[in-house]
């Protein structure tokens, strides 16, 4: 088949590749060039410099800001036979999905219809959730909400970063497409509509990253792994912006401070270095232990070495948002 694929992130690219392996590629739809990083330098999407490293220059790579009629115009031309999309970051109108013969099938991270929306990675992690998946579905006019033409799960450990569950969700994402497409081709494809209530998230923003420690420890060990690697979690010490890597939750009943000379402390106080659990913070709920930290000039540190260079930990006490609200 003729395939239009659509994409901008890492997690799209092991698809995109799998499915040049099989099909024609008669053009790629991605984000345009952003700046990125600290020195804010143009790159790029993943997807497009994927292609162009492994696939060459001759597909056309599509970087339009908007998909109005120059868009359609140029899709139609390339005659493509459906729309394969994974992770794009725009909603495809009637007229666009219109352009494709069999129509199109997205690639979503999630047990659909839970989370549908542009976060359903870090949501997983954020809800605690006990297993996530990925769904094969069609492409319909209201979000995420296509009848499912494969679903696989994932268990969830409680330790999963989004980086790490991303991985996960590439690869599977990759062979459920290939497996899709090849059921639609030899006219053997099935789908389902989707059942149950759905739920939604929302585009996540940098200052999402910052930590309210009179939350529960539970709730903010979710936040430092669903925002790994992006937009990261971070609190401030000593007028520093301190990165959170790695943290592991306590409940009440799991820690007792050695020194007492601490009693009833505020939420983001550092009771000091538990040698084999890390530094640790009180919180709303519970306490966490910090095993991993970086100021945001420095070299990321275990939290031994961290407590090496920073004397008189056990009493600082970490800044609180001001200004970020919990919309999660």
């Amino acid at each position: 088949m003729k395939i239009l694929f659509a994409g901008s992130p890492a997690i799209a690219v092991p698809t995109l590749l799998g499915i040049a392996g099989r099909h024609s590629i008669v053009g790629i739809l991605t984000n345009p060039e952003s700046a990125q990083g600290r020195g804010k330098e143009v790159l790029p999407t993943a997807v497009a410099a994927a292609a162009r490293e492994s696939l060459g220059r001759d597909i056309p790579i599509l970087a339009f800001e908007k998909l109005g009629s120059e868009a359609r115009e140029t899709v139609a031309a390339l005659n493509p036979d459906i729309l394969v999309a994974f992770a794009y970051g725009k909603i495809f109108g009637p007229k666009f999905l219109s352009l494709f013969p069999r129509g199109g099938i997205n690639i979503h991270p999630s047990l659909l219809p839970r989370h549908r929306g542009s976060s359903p990675i870090q949501q997983a992690i954020l809800d605690k959730d006990e297993e996530t998946g990925v769904s094969i579905q069609g492409l319909a006019s209201e979000m995420d909400s296509g009848d499912l033409f494969a679903v696989e799960k994932i268990a969830l450990t409680g330790r999963e970063t989004a980086g790490t569950l991303s991985e996960q969700c590439a690869t599977i994402g990759a062979r459920l497409a290939l497996d899709v497409l090849e059921a639609m081709e030899t006219g053997k494809a099935s789908a389902v509509a989707q059942a149950g209530t759905p739920t939604y998230c929302r585009k996540i923003a940098k200052e999402d990253g910052l930590i309210d420690w009179n939350l529960a420890s539970a709730d903010i060990d979710a936040r430092i792994r669903a925002f790994d690697p992006w937009p990261g979690a971070y609190t401030y010490l000593e007028g520093q912006r301190l990165n959170l890597l790695e943290a592991r939750p306590f409940g009440e009943g799991e820690f007792r401070p050695a020194d007492e000379a601490l009693p009833n402390v505020t939420a983001g106080t550092i009771i000091g270095m538990d040698k084999a659990r890390g530094i640790m913070v009180r919180t709303g709920e519970g306490w966490l232990a910090l095993r991993r930290l970086q100021f945001s000039t420095r070299k990321a540190l275990s939290y031994k070495d961290f407590a090496n260079g920073m004397r008189n930990l056990a009493g600082l006490r970490f800044s609180l948002p001001t200004q970020a609200k919990d919309n999660f």
